[in-house]
Formats: structure tokens, C-alpha cells, sequence
């Protein structure tokens, strides 16, 4: 194992020794490829370059305690690639030679992975580009897919603690029938400058209501609401969302505690009946809101009095990662051990 200060790592990009590419070209996926550069040689008219035919994924693997190391719901990653594949006109990855690859990178860099009481894990990023050379807006004819691994302490500073969020009712993340639903990189380049101008007020992220009428909740950031409200686990719906797994599995872990699961189009008003509310993703799993501002109306929607996580909250929180890490029964067949 590298000896690297695991406890000490932030979220953001350190080398390992590998990674793993797979051309596709004249109609079909080629052999896996194992490469230690890590740069891409792009002709400059590539069409991600150009047009944005680009897709990408996020999932982790984690050393657990009882020597194993397991990745969560890669099949889930998998088929999400194929929906943006099927979304921005690109050919889509099997599910087998996604996981075989996602398998092979962690193998490949397993000294890399964070020891179990760090609390930080292996974030591995797998990337989906058009790369023939064209000029002209239509797709590739040539793509690479590659993963890539880094390890990865907590999204946020304080790990699993509240944090301020601000609704900003100037910037869109995506239009209801645009790409919101897939995972692209111009979706997150439109967020930004939102995502700037909050941290600049002193909010750990922006928030966004519906682009159609600034009427619903949408999403935090670059992650999936969700909020508590008496027995029930409320979520939004809509069409500009992007179909998070972390979410999808709390929904799960919810009704396994014996909570109704609500997911629907929630008004901005309805905010102020939720006892906890929080961000959920891969990167953070759940990050706890404090309080949520509406910069324009001056309203504050406060879902934690004290300033620390609320019970249910903290209760899907340590079940998710106690699963992950393999510590609790995993029921809905989610991990998978990839190193023994």
C-alpha cells in the first residue's frame, strides 16, 4: 500500500499508476488496454471537443474491515452510461466491459486504496468521448472509453456535517426535456458560475428550482434533494434530474426502516414543513442542509436548529456506508467484492 496521508485527503485528483482505455471504432468495442500515461492524444476537431459528446460516470470501492474491498452498484453505473449513450448518440458500453474494465482499474492500482479508517475510498471515473475529427454538428464515428482512479477523502470539508445552501433563481442547471437526465460535462459546466457566486456568499453550494417556472425544487448543486418529512422520505421528480444511485438506494434503505417514499414535484412552499433535508450523491453520499436562503424572497427554510445532522438523516447515512464497507448484511445484492 502507498504510504499516503489517507486521513488527510481531499476530494480531488491524485495519480495512480494505471488506467484503462477500449476503442471503439468501425462498428464495434476493441480489446481492454492497459496504459500508465495520463494524457489522450485528441486530433483538435474531435467531436467531444466541439460539440460535447462526452459522458462520464462516478462510483467508488472501499478497503473494508474484513480485508475485502467492494464496489457499490457498478451494474447501476453501467446502465446509466447507456442511457447517456442513448441520450447524445453514442454507441453504448456492454454492462459486461464496463464492469470488467471498472474491475481491472481497481486490481490494477489496489495499493491505492484508502485504508478502512481513513474513511476516504478509491473514486474511480469512467469517461465515455466521441473522438473522430469532423466539423459539422453530428455524431462520432470513432469513441474511447476509459476509467480512471484516484483516491478520495470527504466531498465536503467537514464530511458528514450540515452545510448552507442558497436557491439560485438566476441560472438554470438544464431545461426539463434537455440533458439534465444524463450525465454530461455541459451540465455541470452550466453550474458553474451558480456554484461560484455561492461559495463567494459564503454557501457550501448553489440550489436550483425548476427552469420551467421557478416554482419546484430541482436540485443542489450538482446532487439529488431529498427531505424528511414525520415518516416519509420526500424526493423531487422531474424530467431535468439526473437519476442519482445514491438516491435510489436511500429511497431503498428508507422503506427497508419502514418509511413511506414520496417522490414527486415538490412546491418551493413545501420547504418549510421538512424537519431535515439534505444532498445526496457518490461524492458525499448524504450531506446534510442547515438552512436553505432565498436570496430573492429573503426566506430562510432551516432543517437543523442545532446545526448538526438530523436522526434519519444520520440513520441512511451510517446504513448506506455501513453496507458499502461491508460492515452490515447487504440485502439487495449492491456491492460486489472485487479483491478478496
Amino acid at each position: 500500500m502507498k504510504n499516503l496521508d489517507w486521513a488527510g485527503l481531499n476530494f480531488g485528483y491524485i495519480p495512480t499508476d494505471y488506467n484503462v482505455r477500449c476503442y471503439y471504432r468501425d462498428g464495434k468495442w476493441g480489446e481492454i488496454e492497459t496504459c500508465s500515461d495520463e494524457y489522450l492524444k485528441l486530433h483538435m476537431a474531435a467531436t467531444c471537443l466541439h460539440y460535447g459528446q462526452e459522458a462520464f460516470e462516478g462510483l467508488k470501492a472501499y478497503r473494508c474491515p474484513d480485508g475485502k474491498v467492494r464496489v457499490f452498484r457498478m451494474g447501476e453505473n453501467a446502465a446509466r452510461l447507456q442511457e447517456t449513450c442513448k441520450g447524445i448518440m453514442m454507441p453504448t458500453v456492454p454492462v459486461s466491459l464496463f464492469e470488467e474494465m471498472v474491475t481491472k482499474v481497481i486490481r490494477l492500482n489496489q495499493e491505492y486504496i484508502p485504508t478502512y479508517e481513513s474513511k476516504a475510498a478509491l473514486y474511480i471515473r469512467p469517461l465515455l468521448i466521441g473522438t473522430s475529427a469532423q466539423v459539422g454538428v453530428k455524431p462520432a464515428e470513432e469513441y474511447l472509453f476509459l476509467i480512471f482512479v484516484t483516491p478520495v477523502g470527504p466531498y465536503f470539508k467537514g464530511g458528514f456535517s450540515t452545510n448552507p445552501y442558497v436557491i439560485m433563481r438566476n441560472f438554470d442547471r438544464s431545461a426539463p426535456l434537455g440533458t439534465g437526465m444524463y450525465k454530461v460535462g455541459g451540465n455541470y459546466a452550466a453550474s458553474l458560475r451558480a456554484n461560484a457566486l455561492a461559495h463567494e456568499k459564503g454557501y457550501a453550494s448553489e440550489f436550483y428550482l425548476d427552469a420551467k417556472e421557478k416554482k419546484y425544487v430541482d436540485e443542489c448543486g450538482a446532487a439529488n434533494f431529498f427531505a424528511i418529512k414525520g415518516n416519509t422520505y420526500v424526493t423531487p421528480k422531474s424530467t431535468s434530474i439526473l437519476p442519482s444511485i445514491t438516491n435510489d438506494s436511500l429511497m431503498q434503505l428508507a422503506r427497508d426502516l419502514g418509511m413511506e417514499v414520496e417522490r414527486r414535484p415538490i412546491p418551493e412552499e413545501e420547504l418549510v414543513t421538512f424537519e431535515e433535508a439534505g444532498a445526496c450523491g457518490t461524492a458525499a453520499v448524504i450531506s446534510p442542509i442547515s438552512y436553505l436562503d432565498d436570496m430573492e424572497t429573503g426566506q430562510r427554510y432551516t432543517f437543523s436548529a442545532d446545526g448538526k445532522p438530523g436522526p434519519v438523516s444520520t440513520r441512511l447515512y451510517n446504513l448506506l456506508r455501513n453496507i458499502q464497507y461491508g460492515i452490515e448484511e447487504d440485502k439487495h445484492g449492491w456491492t460486489t467484492v472485487v479483491i478478496e
